[in-house]
This record gives structure tokens, C-alpha cells and sequence, in this order.
């Protein structure tokens, strides 16, 4: 008889394969030493849509609401029917007994495979395979103490409450305030409250109001001592007149030697906001690259939330490190002893470890891949060789000085130990970046009660600044953190989204327009903004997803029951849209598609504002309008543009070019006059270029 193992994805599975000895490829699956390994390419089985439980849910419709179908019905995902059919028919092979649970080792790992399995009706038993690594080592340590699928039976019971919270939350949300406000606006557990941290920070940056302040400096044996800050500009010009020339006396020199731990390895969140302040690349930008060399085995698996190794993978990471350490521009490291045990922690790896490169960048043309992910992996060896590089120890040094009775502040640093910055260094000089953190100056020996004679001091104007605007850089680290007070420690999940969504959800907000793109920052729209308004509390707040992932955690450890967590779910939506029901006139028009001036009416005055098909005047009883499609125009193959109605409102006229002449058959120039008799119609002329006369007198 034979196990069939069940892994997440194709290359999963390829590996489980390899490391267990099925080792014959057949179609859909790998065979061998008594084992069937296959995978489910992600999500086979979805949630029904509303309008698969009811043909009436298909339009949308205040009356309809709330949706909360009893029981919640599932099918396949569109495109996915021969991947389900190839695991049904290997579920019902006479020589399969087992079934293998080899999905991600989490919450969503275990929905993936048991959604699969129930909708196959299968019935043989479950054994799962619970592994947090993917060397071969781990896999069969993993394999010879498989555990009982039954005992993640309150995880998957955990998984389905977070699906269908999410499903009843965003169904009836969205729909609610689409039909009240006449536009599309998606809403979700984790979407809306990230659109809401970046309304906040908008906020703040337009509400703030510069403060400015005066600072004195005072030039010391060619070393700058600052003073405390001036709010009145006559009290420091007042403080500087009695310093200068004056004596100074040095009170106090404080030395401190510090030492900044290597940092950790990168998880993808991590991974993606340093490529976005490096290289610019957007979230989805970092992980498609990421996917990418994974799928060139040159990376392990990037959606992971973790930062560390587990204690099997010492030997690989010793060796990956050498490999890298090979690779330009690190091969410019000098005196580099790596400290593998400093990345390891077993009890840090929830479904995946950290991301670090593999041994095949040995093999691989680092110089041909793409720029993306050449740059990606530079930055992976970059973080895994300085990860396990030795402190970066430095001294501080703080001096203090006083001026007649003004108190002056030197700061130097001394560099003791480079340790791992200085593969960072070279890395940032590679793609001549400027270090992350310069080592300061240098002060000179001063020593307490030296004395200095002419003191020479300057005041300096300088203003407070306002917050800057979240990049994705920034707000994927909000995104992690928020809430995360509130969220239990041995919580699953912290923050907003996982690592593999929230790339997704800023895409999502920038795609419904919600958001927008201005070099490296993003910024609300006024209908992002006005959403985040019109949206009850729970909605908007990160406190929802802390409140449930601590009732979720709960559920998993078997502490709460699951039908109390979704009564409570279903609660909360009938309670949005019984508040919800109705909205005052002004906010039906807060999210109006905004209209372009293009200019003044001829015939009123008004504004005149571009639709889709015409230039209209904002009075519809005035009755003046530019159509685009205007006969006049699409006889001479042209088309009304907004530059050409401006002209025309301003002017009266516009010069065109290239029109086309049906009786000559060849295309001409020519200005065309606005010629508006008040009618249903507005006509035009054209005028002609005068010929230029000859130096003979003839034309």
C-alpha cells in the first residue's frame, strides 16, 4: 500500500520527493519507495460567491443584506479543475491508505488541504507532516514522526473562522457602502485600516503648521558645539553678541563604547522595505523577483515571516555563507569569520525560516540574471553575510561647553570595531549608496575645565518639519505593527496581513484608487480619504484584527469554541448594516467622480466641465455643449480634444492640423471658429492661412 503526500506547491513537492526517494515523475504527481507526492497549487477550493446561494445576490442591494448563508458552500477556483481532478483520483487510487498532509506548516497551510479533502469526500485516514525547513535532513526527520491529523483539527477550526469572518465582514461591507454611496468600495479587515493609517499621516501633513527655531554654534579647534534651541530670534541674537569673543570652558566629557549587534536575516516584509529605500521596487515588485529566484532554486522560499534558521540548517548556512562571501562585491571582505549560531533560533520559525540564498549560486551566472533580481540576491547575500559578522563597536564621545552661561553640546564617534558594517559598507559603495549610518566626527582631546579664549559663534535659522508621507517602505512597517499591543504574544499573526499579502493590499488600494503613487510615496485620494470617513470604528481601526487574532489564537488551542466566535461575527455585520441604512444627500455626492474645468460658457458664464463624450456647461438649462464625436469633427477624422475646447471657450478659435478632406481626398491645415448662434447646435467655420505674396506682387 501506498501514502499519498499532499504538498502546498509544485516545487514543494519536487523536494519532499527528492528527500524521501520518489524519484519517477509521472503526470500530476512523483512515485516512488511506496509514496505518491503531489501538491495543490495554493488555493483549490474558494468560498461560493454571494450569488452562487442566491440568484438574487448577483445585483446589488440594500434589501438583500446582510448575507450570512448557513452553511458556508465552497468550489473550485476557476482554472484549478484539472489540478482537483488529478488529487481526487489519486485520493481514490485502491493503493493509497494514507493521506499526507504536507501543506505550509500555519493556520492557512492546514485550510488549503483540508477544504481540498472534504470537497474530494475523502475519508482515509490523515497524518501530518509538520517541518519548518526544507533540507532534505529536516524533511525525513520530518516524515519518520508524522503526527495525527487530528491533532490540528482547533487549527483548521481556526483557519475556517478567520476565512469566513473575512468572507461575512467583506461581502456585506463592501456591498453596503457601494450601494449607498453609487460606487464600487472595497472593504476588508486588513485594506481599510491600512487606507486609514495613510489618511491619518495625510492628515497630519496637512494640518501641520511649522514652528521655527534658532540654534547658536559655536566653532571650537575646528569642531562645532550646538546650543539648546531659540524660539525667539532676539534671544539668540542676544545670546550670540554676549558669547562672542568671550571664554569658554569645557564642563563635562563623557566617553561610552557601545556595540551594535549584527542585524537579523530578512523575512519578506523586511526584505521589501529595504529594497523599496534601496532600489525603489515596489512590494509586489521585491516578491515577484523573490518568486522568482525561488523558482530558480537560487533563494529559499520568500513568504515567510521569520528572521531566523532552525538549528538542522547550521552545516547549510556555514556553507551558503562561504559562497557568498565569494561573490563580488563581497569578496573584498577582509578578516571575516562567520558566526553561524547567531541566526539560529527553533522556536522563532513558525511556517518557514528566514530567507537566505542556496548553494546553487555557486553554479549560477550571477551577472546574468535580470537587474531586479540580481540586485535582490546581492542584498540577500549582502543581509546573510552581515547577519553573522561580528558587533560594529564604536565610542561615543560627549563634550560639553559653557559660554556665559550658555550651555554648548559636541558629539563625536570613534570607530573600534567595524565588524558587520563594513560588508554593508562595501555593499552600499557597490551600488554607490551612501552608508546607512556615517561614523560621525572625530572630536578632538578635550578634557574637563580646558579653556578656550575669542569664542566664535553664529545663529542659524532651521524650522520643524512635518511627518512624511508613508512610503512602502515605512508603511509596511506600520502594517506590522499596528495594533500589535493589543495582540497576544503567541499569536499567530501580528499586525496587518501577513508578508505574502501586504503587497497585495497596497496594490489593491492603488488599483480601486483609493491611493496614488508620487515617486517613492503614497498618498490618499480624496475617495481613499472620504472611505476611511464614511467607514464605522471596527472598520477603519487595526483593534478588529487584534481582537480576533487573539480569539482565533484561542480557538487554535482548543480555549474557545468557534460557532461562539462566528455568532459574534455575524452580530457585528447585522449591526453595521442595520446603522448604515441610509445617507444624507451631501454624502451621496462624497464620491462623485471629480469634473475638470475646461473653461467659461460663451453663453453664461458657468463652468464648463469635460464628460465622457462632450464639453458641457455646468448649467444644464443653458444648453451649451462641445461634442466630441461632432460630425464636423469625425468628417475630417478628427476628434474634439480638451486642448482644442479650451482654445475654443477662450478664444473663440483653434488651429488644427491634418484634417481631412473627403472632395480632394488629401488632409489640409486650418482654423476652426467657434460660430455659436444660441441654437441646439453649435456650428463652426473655418479660416484659412492667407498665401504669402511674392516679391513680384503675386500671390
Amino acid at each position: 500500500m501506498s501514502k499519498l503526500i499532499i504538498a502546498e506547491k509544485p516545487s514543494v513537492a519536487k523536494s519532499i520527493a527528492s528527500a524521501l526517494g520518489a524519484s519517477s515523475r509521472a503526470d500530476g504527481f512523483y512515485e516512488g519507495s511506496g509514496l505518491l507526492v503531489s501538491w495543490c497549487v495554493g488555493h483549490l477550493v474558494s468560498p461560493m460567491d454571494a450569488g452562487g446561494y442566491d440568484e438574487n445576490f448577483k445585483k446589488w442591494r440594500y434589501d438583500d443584506l446582510p448575507i450570512l448563508p448557513e452553511p458556508f458552500r465552497y468550489v473550485l477556483a476557476p482554472g484549478k479543475e484539472d489540478a482537483f481532478e488529478n488529487l481526487r483520483a489519486l485520493m481514490n487510487r485502491p493503493d493509497v491508505d494514507t493521506i499526507v498532509n504536507a501543506c505550509d506548516a500555519g493556520r492557512e497551510g492546514e485550510l488549503i488541504f483540508r477544504l481540498v479533502y472534504e470537497m474530494a469526500g475523502c475519508r482515509k485516514p490523515v497524518l501530518r507532516l509538520w517541518i519548518s525547513s526544507m533540507e532534505d535532513s529536516a524533511i525525513r526527520e520530518g516524515f519518520s514522526d508524522l503526527r495525527p491529523g487530528t491533532d490540528y483539527e482547533a487549527l483548521y477550526q481556526s483557519a475556517l473562522c478567520r476565512q469566513k469572518a473575512d468572507w461575512l465582514v467583506g461581502i456585506n461591507a463592501t456591498r453596503l457602502f457601494s450601494v449607498l454611496y453609487h460606487r464600487t468600495l472595497n472593504v476588508g479587515r486588513v485594506q481599510t485600516p491600512t487606507l486609514a493609517m495613510l489618511a491619518e499621516r495625510d492628515a497630519k501633513i496637512t494640518l501641520f503648521h511649522k514652528g521655527k527655531y534658532h540654534l547658536l554654534r559655536l566653532t571650537l579647534d575646528g569642531t562645532e558645539a550646538v546650543s539648546e534651541k531659540f524660539t525667539d530670534s532676539a534671544a539668540a541674537e542676544q545670546a550670540a553678541a554676549m558669547c562672542k569673543g568671550a571664554t569658554v570652558t569645557c564642563t563635562s566629557v563623557t566617553k561610552e563604547q557601545k556595540k551594535e549587534q549584527p542585524p537579523k536575516l530578512y523575512d519578506l516584509t523586511t526584505l521589501q522595505r529595504e529594497a523599496n529605500r534601496l532600489f525603489g521596487y515596489t512590494a509586489k515588485q521585491t516578491l515577484d523577483y523573490a518568486q522568482s529566484l525561488y523558482e530558480k532554486k537560487l533563494l529559499t522560499y520568500p513568504r515567510t515571516d521569520s528572521r531566523h534558521l532552525t538549528s538542522d540548517m547550521v552545516e547549510t548556512a556555514s556553507c551558503v555563507i562561504h559562497l557568498a562571501a565569494k561573490l563580488p562585491p563581497f569578496d573584498g571582505c577582509t578578516n571575516f569569520f562567520p558566526l553561524v549560531e547567531a541566526m539560529i533560533s527553533d522556536e522563532d520559525v513558525s511556517d518557514h525560516h528566514a530567507i537566505i540564498p542556496t548553494m546553487e549560486i555557486e553554479k549560477a551566472d550571477i551577472k546574468a540574471l535580470p537587474l531586479g533580481e540580481r540586485n535582490l540576491l546581492l542584498l540577500v547575500c549582502c543581509k546573510l553575510l552581515c547577519a553573522s559578522a561580528e558587533p560594529y563597536v564604536y565610542e561615543t564621545v560627549t563634550a560639553t561647553f559653557d559660554c556665559c552661561g550658555h550651555s554648548f553640546t559636541a558629539k563625536g564617534k570613534r570607530v573600534i570595531s567595524e565588524g558587520w558594517r563594513e560588508i554593508d559598507r562595501i555593499f552600499r559603495a557597490f551600488l554607490k549608496e551612501k552608508p546607512a549610518d556615517g561614523d560621525g566626527d572625530t572630536l578632538p582631546d578635550f578634557t574637563e575645565g580646558q579653556t578656550f579664549d575669542g569664542a566664535e559663534v553664529s545663529v542659524t535659522e532651521h524650522f520643524t518639519q512635518p511627518p512624511k508621507p508613508y512610503t512602502e517602505d515605512t508603511l509596511l512597517s506600520a502594517m506590522e505593527n499596528a495594533g500589535k499591543d493589543d495582540i497576544p504574544d503567541e499569536a499567530e499573526r501580528k499586525g496587518l496581513g501577513t508578508p505574502a499579502t501586504r503587497a497585495a493590499i497596497i496594490e489593491k488600494l492603488v488599483a480601486a484608487g483609493f491611493v496614488e503613487r508620487k515617486g517613492k510615496s503614497l498618498i490618499p485620494t480624496k475617495a481613499g480619504i472620504n472611505l476611511v470617513t464614511v467607514l464605522p470604528e471596527p472598520l477603519t481601526s487595526p483593534m478588529l484584527t487584534a481582537e480576533w487574532e487573539q480569539k482565533l489564537t484561542e480557538i487554535a488551542k482548543g480555549g474557545a469554541d468557534p460557532d461562539t466566535f462566528m455568532d459574534g461575527i455575524r452580530t457585528m455585520v447585522q449591526e453595521i448594516v442595520s446603522t448604515y441604512s441610509c445617507i444624507s444627500e451631501d454624502g451621496k455626492k462624497l464620491f462623485a467622480p471629480e469634473k475638470e474645468v475646461i473653461g467659461a460658457c460663451p453663453r453664461c458664464g458657468q463652468p464648463v466641465y469635460e464628460g465622457k463624450k462632450n464639453f458641457a456647461c455646468s448649467d444644464r438649462s443653458c444648453g451649451f455643449v462641445l461634442w466630441k464625436n461632432d460630425r464636423f469633427w469625425t468628417s475630417r477624422r478628427k476628434e474634439l480634444t480638451k486642448k482644442m475646447a479650451a482654445d475654443l471657450l477662450k478664444k473663440g478659435r483653434t488651429s488644427v492640423r491634418g484634417m481631412w478632406s473627403e472632395k480632394k481626398q488629401s488632409s489640409y491645415d486650418a482654423a476652426v471658429i467657434l460660430d455659436d448662434t444660441g441654437g441646439k447646435y453649435i456650428n463652426f467655420k473655418l479660416e484659412f492661412p492667407k498665401r504669402k505674396e511674392r516679391t513680384n506682387g503675386r500671390k
